[in-house]
């Protein structure tokens, strides 16, 4: 028996947006409405339950020692290959600080590997859109960033992860300024086949 709407949740769905940092309005959110992301994130489709989902949370003091830790790390490898980027050092070390909280977004390998890495990828990816789905629910805005040093091995360790694990980027959070953003998808009828018995 359900005990929903189904036209909220078609709403909520349907009005889910990225909002970017530059567009928080510097309020911060409560820790309730992080927590109850984090909770919402936990109940995400899992083959084998495997919950591979890992998430860092970083808020006040915390932003600032992940930005000094990204912008630097960044640094350190592009001085290292001659392709560091002075612009994108300071993005890493600014952006940030736009923020309310940041949640880095990880993924545990089952160690037996039962299921491929595929579906535990796909398993992270649906906590993060409940998170997503969540934050909408309370107004707050979020954005899922994959740059600088998400895919940087040396990165790992600062977000309690091993060799085998993946940091998958951070779920960028605050409030929004001005009017919710409105959205703009192609009809699905141009991605969709049916298959029917005659």
């Amino acid at each position: 028996m359900r005990d929903y709407n189904i036209d909220e949740v078609d709403h909520l769905i349907r009005n889910r947006r990225s909002i970017y940092p530059n567009m928080y309005s510097g309020e911060e959110v409560s820790d309730e409405v992080i927590k109850s992301m984090l909770e919402n994130a936990n109940w995400a489709p899992t083959h084998r339950l495997t919950e591979p989902w890992r998430f860092v949370v970083f808020k006040g003091e915390g932003i600032k020692k992940l930005a000094t830790f990204q912008s630097e790390l960044y640094k350190k490898l592009t001085t290292e290959d001659g392709t560091f980027d002075k612009s994108k050092y300071e993005k890493l070390a600014q952006r940030p600080l736009l923020c309310s909280h940041i949640i880095a977004i990880g993924l545990k390998r089952d160690p037996k590997k039962s299921v491929p890495e595929v579906e535990e990828i796909a398993s992270v990816a649906a906590a993060v859109q409940n998170m997503y789905l969540t934050a909408t629910s309370n107004g707050v805005g979020c954005y899922w960033g994959s740059g600088g040093v998400t895919y940087k091995e040396e990165a790992k360790g600062f977000f309690n992860l091993g060799s085998e694990d993946k940091l998958l980027g951070f779920l960028y959070i605050g409030m929004p300024k001005g009017k919710w953003p409105q959205g703009r998808r192609k009809p699905i009828e141009e991605k969709v086949t049916w298959v029917i018995d005659q």
